[in-house]
């Protein structure tokens, strides 16, 4: 098949997006295989690539830990956001009560919301409670629901034919058993999607842990270690981009692993 010239621009456009995405993460992987002495050297490929900035961080700071506490909080607050979220969005998809397109304009203007604003209320709820010092106020918010995944389980939700769910109720079964039956099956792309999203601003959260875990390296987050880490060890590079990769390799695993359905999800949800 011959390609037209407009189809040439585009893939040449495209796959110079593409290598500027690349480049930084080749740079990254470049330097953290560097030797001190060649960390400021330009060539991509080190001359005596080494593996021993990545145990070397281990020893100079507990990554173990950080990374442990990271998925453990990640993991949770996920799980509260998948559970919440979807019965929300359930609701608002499947059951009709007086003022609910109200309700859900009203829960998308917190969109809007700044996250900062309500730190002062959520940090005296939690200090009231006995839970600041722990991991608790990094998670349980999760259990709260959310905006943004409500709406884009809710447009899932939508593209699902009512007539199964009423079929259902016509043989007597729940809400309760609808949802976990027929909905949440049904909706895998979506909630692959979501957990991504999820996961991603857990594990990116760096306000709240710096607030509730500010230096307890036991308990604190991975992104709280990684900015102390950059304090102590600032110029040293190859030690830098070492912890980096060791950051964001979760979640490229996480993204490696769900691809397929987060690209379905997204697409069936209208997110743009």
């Amino acid at each position: 098949m011959k390609l037209k010239p407009a189809d040439l621009l585009a893939f040449a456009v495209l796959l110079a997006g593409a290598l500027m995405m690349v480049a930084p993460f080749v740079w990254m992987i470049s330097t953290s295989l560097k030797p001190a002495a060649e960390q400021f050297d330009m060539r991509l490929i080190p001359a005596t690539p080494t593996p021993e900035n990545y145990s070397r961080i281990f020893e100079l700071m507990p990554f173990h830990l950080l990374l442990w506490n990271s998925v453990k909080i990640a993991a949770i607050s996920t799980f509260g956001q998948l559970l919440t979220c979807s019965m929300a969005a359930f609701v608002f998809a499947t059951v009709r009560f007086p003022g609910r397109n109200l309700l859900f304009v009203i829960l998308l203007i917190t969109l809007m919301i700044p996250a900062q604003i309500t730190s002062i209320p959520q940090f005296i709820i939690f200090k009231a409670l006995g839970l600041y010092g722990t991991q608790a106020p990094l998670y349980l918010p999760s259990f709260m629901g959310g905006a943004f995944g409500t709406f884009l389980m809710r447009q899932y939700f939508q593209t699902i034919p009512m007539e199964l769910a009423e079929a259902a109720r016509i043989d007597g079964a729940s809400l309760i058993r609808i949802f976990f039956t027929i909905y949440l099956p049904l909706s895998k792309p979506a909630l692959a999607a979501f957990a991504i999203f999820a996961f991603l601003f857990s594990w990116n959260d760096l306000f709240s842990a710096l607030i509730y875990l500010p230096s307890d390296l036991e308990q604190t987050t991975l992104t709280v270690g990684l900015a102390l880490f950059q304090t102590q060890y600032a110029a040293q590079w190859p030690l830098m981009m070492s912890a980096a990769l060791v950051s964001v390799a979760p979640m490229i695993l996480v993204f490696i692993l769900a691809q397929r359905h987060f690209v379905s999800g997204v697409a069936a949800s209208g997110l743009k």
